[in-house]
């Protein structure tokens, strides 16, 4: 073993790490001039912009006590969204059939496609998320879909560990 320091595969001559190195976007920094569906709130905080990221998006939603999304989805994107506060109903389906709910600390899957409607499941308390996605273009595609009365309850069971 060498004590010299190896790039893995790469051919790197004279790389600038403090120009393209790690980069820190302040939480109070956000940029909200990203693609919006009506009762939600979206900033970006990771985008090529603003930090130089080539495969992923991140930030933050936020939806107001009692409010829902327009359905809509992300085409061949996938998302993944982390609660930090509140509660989280999420509706999907070509009627928005299927619901499930997430709280503090959990993360929900949404595949490419998908059609979907986010709802803060809380009467009094604002729903706080981290967004990720796996690519850069800021696709949401709104959809007119009007839901059914009554959603199909879909409990998440870990396939690993059930």
């Amino acid at each position: 073993m060498t004590t010299e320091h190896s790039h893995g595969d790469h051919d790197h001559a004279a790389v600038d790490w403090k120009e393209h190195g790690i980069k820190v976007i302040p939480g109070n920094a956000l940029d909200p001039n990203t693609a919006q569906t009506p009762g939600m709130n979206r900033a970006t905080a990771i985008n090529k912009a603003r930090a130089g990221a080539e495969k992923i998006w991140a930030g933050t939603v936020t939806i107001h006590a009692n409010a829902k999304t327009g359905a809509h989805h992300h085409g061949d994107l996938e998302s993944i969204i982390y609660v930090l506060k509140g509660k989280a109903r999420m509706r999907w389906g070509e009627r928005l059939e299927y619901t499930a709910e997430a709280g503090p600390g959990d993360f929900i899957y949404v595949p490419p496609f998908v059609p979907h409607q986010e709802i803060n499941a809380s009467t009094d308390e604002v729903l706080e998320c981290v967004l990720m996605r796996s690519g850069q273009e800021p696709v949401v595609v709104n959809l007119d879909i009007e839901p059914v009365e009554k959603p199909e309850n879909v409990p998440w069971i870990d396939p690993i560990h059930r």
